[in-house]
């Protein structure tokens, strides 16, 4: 187990269980780098990523067993529940984003028409959890992966700091390999969600989501999209402002200092916009 500079005590509880192997970092390095800090300290042909707001409610033996099924296997998925048991579609599986639903997200068409045909074929609203499917990306709360198509690929880019897009990006690679990804619903994990965001601001959720979508389209798209995507971004941003101001006359229940909170990240997410450049600094907001 690798812990990310948690600060809850959690370092003390797991050394508790001897036969845990504990990589305990002093500081929050980034889900990326964590994992690869990780697996270059494990040994075994299968890695498991599991967040730490899950819970396996069944073995996960199936899992382990596809992945050996054939060699074409090369991550294996399970199926993701709240907790009340249900899946947790539009979530747990999900196609590689489209240059439309990328802008369809950062517009908030996606948010104001759930079943516009862009979001519904993104967010796969139609996958039946109940069949084995291959799947384009699954969420990474937890995902089984060949160990020797991880090492291949290059393993999690690193430049996806500190979160969000780096599972996108590392499932996007395994495919491009050649390899298949596959969902099993056999296997029931329940998956609480946000438990990682729990210690970062508003601001921060901003500076970082936009930031790492930047990334992701310098990464995979030409520079014409380029320039699409990040005038839909500036288009986005002065959409969410004006929903604030209007909120603010509409609404005075929510604090003035909220409201400027929320317009200065608002700010500093269009100046990530406006100097995205050619590198990914891994720099805190």
């Amino acid at each position: 187990m690798l812990d990310n500079g948690s600060k809850d005590g959690t370092v003390e509880t797991v050394r508790g269980f001897p036969n845990v192997k504990l990589i305990a970092s002093p500081e929050n390095v980034g889900l990326a780098a964590a994992l690869n800090r990780a697996v270059r300290e494990s040994t075994g042909e299968a890695l498991l990523i599991l967040n730490p707001d899950t819970i396996c409610r069944t073995a996960l033996q199936p899992l382990e067993a596809a992945l050996r099924s054939s060699e074409k296997i090369v991550a294996v998925a399970p199926r993701l529940v709240n907790a009340r048991g249900e899946f947790q579609r539009g979530f747990a599986i999900r196609r590689l984003p489209t240059r439309a639903a990328l802008i369809f997200e950062i517009l908030l068409l996606n948010r104001l028409f759930p079943n516009n045909p862009v979001n519904r074929r993104y967010r796969c609203l139609n996958f039946n959890p109940e069949q084995v499917s291959d799947v384009e990306q699954p969420a990474g709360a937890c995902l089984l992966v060949r160990r020797s198509s991880f090492e291949d690929c290059g393993g999690m880019d690193e430049g996806f700091f500190p979160l969000w897009f780096e599972d996108v990006d590392l499932c996007r690679r395994l495919r491009q390999q050649g390899g298949r990804i596959l969902y099993q619903p056999g296997v029931y994990v329940e998956h609480a969600g946000g438990h990682s965001l729990e210690s970062v601001t508003f601001s921060e959720k901003q500076v970082y989501w936009y930031r790492n979508l930047l990334y992701y389209e310098r990464k995979h798209y030409g520079r014409g999209t380029g320039a699409l995507i990040r005038t839909s971004l500036l288009v986005g941003i002065a959409l969410r402002v004006a929903a604030e101001l209007s909120a603010a006359v509409l609404n005075r229940k929510t604090p003035v200092r909220v409201r400027g909170e929320r317009l200065r990240a608002y700010g500093r997410a269009a100046l990530v916009s406006i100097s995205a450049g050619e590198s990914q600094p891994r720099v805190r907001a």
